[in-house]
């Protein structure tokens, strides 16, 4: 367990890799390729459900994936880290929705897990190095509410994917 002075020497760098976990998310949910890259350092590997492979490997495999799929967002929570010099480990909780079409009905499925990730800080960068994603639980309900009356109503603007989702016009992320 690490020492509050430590943690406080340590807040740009905690801070950092927090930030690359969004990216992460933000990546794989708008379908934002060079943000999901920005996750992972080139020579990372990923073992994700039935995929191990790197960076360019896991867009490859995952974005049809997604891409199929009406909505996703993926939430990161519950990190804890431990830093050595240059290099980290990282558990992240994460809980991904997920609205699909099936045997032509709409169903929602919610995974939850952990990535178990092992970062490299280069070039005063922090990005994921090797990940292994355990699932800890999941539900796929038989089926999916109606938004087509909108929520309590209210017409909704649906968030979409890289780039006509409206963040990409609205705010600028680096």
């Amino acid at each position: 367990m690490a020492k509050v002075s430590t943690i406080i020497a340590q807040l740009a760098d905690r801070e950092a890799i927090r930030e690359c976990l969004y990216r992460y998310s933000r990546g794989v949910d708008r379908l934002d390729a060079d943000m999901l890259r920005s996750a992972y350092w080139p020579d990372a590997v990923d073992q994700h459900l039935e995929f191990t492979g790197n960076a360019e490997e896991f867009i490859a495999w995952a974005f049809p994936i997604m891409r199929s799929m009406d909505q996703t967002m993926h939430m990161i929570g519950n990190i804890l880290m431990t830093i050595r010099g240059d290099s980290a480990d990282v558990e992240s909780y994460f809980y991904g929705y997920h609205r699909i079409t099936l045997d032509g009905g709409k169903v929602d499925v919610i995974g939850a897990g952990r990535y178990i990730d092992r970062f490299e800080k280069r070039d005063d960068e922090w990005r994921v190095a090797e990940r292994l994603v355990l699932t800890d639980w999941f539900r796929q309900y038989p089926d999916s509410a109606d938004w087509s009356a909108g929520m309590l109503g209210q017409r909704v603007d649906f968030g979409g994917r890289h780039p006509e989702d409206s963040s990409y016009t609205r705010i600028h992320l680096d």
